[in-house]
């Protein structure tokens, strides 16, 4: 036998408790001191170990007083389980004086509310209100004082409170009397917007009904609307209603019917995807119909009408933001389009971009599009050099590498290093190893004609031919010429190299060979004549054979510009010359006739411009 089936048996409660204890049944315990009248044991047993329990014993204890007459015990006991506000009048019932004294005391809203409907039950209509106020029954307090003949006060109560019950109550009194603004006042305070609506249908209060209307439901918004509408006045308030009600149909067939423009762009700014594609495309006609195209146009997109869109755009050469091109973007998860179309939209969009001068927004959606080569052509009418640069390393295309490339050697890559780093990266990964090598002769050209730099000058042109002779061309012939070329100028320039750098240990070896390059058809192709000529002429005058320097001297005044002289040769060597000759300056550092002077520099400009453009 279980625990529990042994206390049945046993006939002492010393061992029952002691049981109930060890099997830690509280409430059986709870219930076997309640059922011994041992109600201390129970109470103390309750708050301790069975507090579920807790206020059900305080009310059984106290219905065990109120049963032997202890009612002073009993009330505090009700009190304690929260049952007073019902139970106390009622034990107090035929002690009235003793009730009013302890709900007096108590000063709890519920028994106030409690005493005063006992009085008004009993026509102590005074009292009641003085309970009904305390207890803060303002619905009571209006009914008493209507039921007293006395509406202005509740008029004022209901004024002050706001109290929808007591509001509502009033409105009905009014109304019962006919007085129809004050009930539809006390209406709308009760929020009964839909009794408001009927009173003012009903006496013909357009004007409140209207702002009665948008305060309510959808329902009686339409219902006003209908009103409206059938009384044929006022016609814009239908429309605004059946708007404000979310009919939007029924409000542009009503707006369109009675030319309400205005009525319909506040319309048209609350359509969105969920709304009718029928309505959406009717109101973008409408808009093109009034040259409104942008309004249009956002109505299209939100029909998700893309195409006709771009071509409103097109037609009316509306300027494509990003925000409306972003609209036209359709995700590649839609069901919209297919692929194929989406990326047919997508370069449409890209194409009305490029028209329009917006090429970074054209660079986008040709990327969106998939079709880089077109986005690089966009970015590169952009000239956002840092955004080109980024694109062609982030594509990994060799097209876009020499595109990329080709562009850099349009800007000033001769003084930033940078640029010339990213030409060399970007021709090495788009293996157009030609178009490089036409950079490292470009190179060479500079190195020679800004710095006099011979040295560095071969080392772009050994890089050149390095590169041209792993190149692979369209034809293997011009190639061969080119390759011959480099080498002959590498030739010409090692020649001067060494000439210049043997010049301390053995000057005439090194006169030699200049005046070797001298002789040669096409030594100007690479090395200047200045440079040469200069070197004979500095060296001339050095050994003092200054009828030799001036010879030379003359030469570079054939081939070179008197004002460009002084860059090769220094003014001591130039004075020193003239001393040596005894011939005057003024008379040797004449310039050549005007005419052949300016053609020759015009000539020597076109040059100088050419190579400067060759990549």
């Amino acid at each position: 036998m279980t625990v529990v089936n042994w206390v049945c048996v046993l006939s002492f409660q010393e061992d029952a408790e002691r049981l109930y204890k060890n099997c830690k049944r509280y409430d059986l315990l709870n219930k076997f001191f309640q059922a011994s009248n041992q109600w201390q044991k129970a109470i103390e047993t309750a708050e301790a170990h069975d507090r579920v329990h807790l206020r059900t014993t305080y009310y059984s204890y106290a219905k065990y007083l109120e049963a032997i007459g202890e009612q002073s015990l009993a009330l505090t006991h009700y009190e304690k389980s929260d049952t007073h506000r019902f139970e106390i009048p009622r034990m107090l019932s035929e002690d009235l004086q003793a009730l009013e004294s302890y709900v007096n005391k108590m000063k709890d809203k519920n028994l106030w509310k409690w005493w005063a409907q006992y009085l008004e039950s009993q026509s102590e209509m005074e009292s009641a209100l003085k309970y009904y106020a305390l207890a803060q029954d303002y619905f009571s307090l209006v009914r008493v004082h209507c039921f007293q003949g006395n509406i202005q006060k509740a008029a004022e109560i209901a004024n002050e409170t706001g109290n929808w019950a007591a509001s509502y109550h009033l409105a009905r009194q009014y109304e019962s009397q006919d007085e129809i603004k004050q009930a539809v006042h006390f209406y709308t305070r009760a929020q009964a917007f839909n009794n408001a609506i009927r009173l003012c249908k009903e006496h013909n209060l357009d004007d409140q009904l209207m702002n009665l209307a948008l305060l309510s439901s959808p329902e009686d918004m339409i219902e006003a609307a209908c009103y409206y509408e059938e009384k044929g006045e006022q016609m814009d308030r239908a429309v605004m209603l059946y708007h404000k009600a979310g009919h939007f149909s029924k409000a542009l067939e009503l707006a369109f019917g009675t030319q309400q423009f205005g009525a319909l762009q506040l319309i048209a700014e609350d359509l969105d995807e969920k709304s009718d594609p029928a309505v959406l495309a009717r109101c973008s006609d409408f808009f093109i119909e009034h040259a409104q195209y942008e309004k249009a146009m956002e109505l299209l997109l939100t029909a998700k009408k893309y195409h006709e869109a771009l071509q409103l755009c097109l037609k009316q050469n509306l300027t494509i933001t990003e925000e409306m091109a972003e609209k036209m973007t359709v995700s590649k998860d839609s069901k919209d389009l297919s692929e194929e179309s989406r990326r047919e939209l997508l370069e449409q969009i890209a194409n009305c971009c490029m028209r329009q001068g917006n090429y970074h927004l054209a660079t986008k959606k040709y990327t969106q599009a998939g079709n880089k080569l077109k986005a690089m052509r966009a970015l590169l009418k952009s000239g956002d050099t840092e955004k080109i640069v980024f694109f062609a390393g982030v594509s990994r295309q060799r097209e876009i590498y020499v595109m990329a490339a080709n562009y850099l050697q349009s800007l000033d890559w001769r003084k930033d290093p940078e640029i010339m780093k990213n030409i060399i990266s970007f021709y090495t990964k788009g293996r157009a190893l030609d178009l490089l090598a036409g950079f490292y002769d470009a190179c060479a050209q500079v190195e020679i004609d800004e710095y006099q730099n011979y040295e560095k000058a071969q080392g772009a042109l050994t890089e050149a031919y390095k590169c041209l002779s792993k190149a692979k061309t369209r034809s293997p012939l011009e190639q061969e010429s080119k390759l011959a070329h480099l080498q002959s100028k590498l030739t010409l320039i090692k020649r001067f190299i060494h000439a210049r750098r043997v010049y301390c240990e053995d000057s005439k070896e090194a006169v030699r060979q200049c005046e070797l390059l001298l002789a040669e058809q096409d030594y100007d192709t690479i090395i200047r004549h200045g440079d040469i000529l200069g070197f004979l002429v500095e060296h001339y005058a050095q050994v003092e054979e200054f009828h030799m320097a001036y010879q030379y001297l003359v030469e570079m005044q054939k081939r070179i510009p008197v004002t460009n002289l002084s860059y090769y040769v220094t003014q001591q060597t130039l004075e020193a010359i003239h001393r040596g000759t005894g011939i005057p300056v003024s008379q040797t550092l004449l310039p050549q006739p005007v005419l052949h002077s300016s053609m020759e520099n015009k000539e020597m400009e076109e040059e100088v411009a050419d190579e400067v453009e060759e990549p």
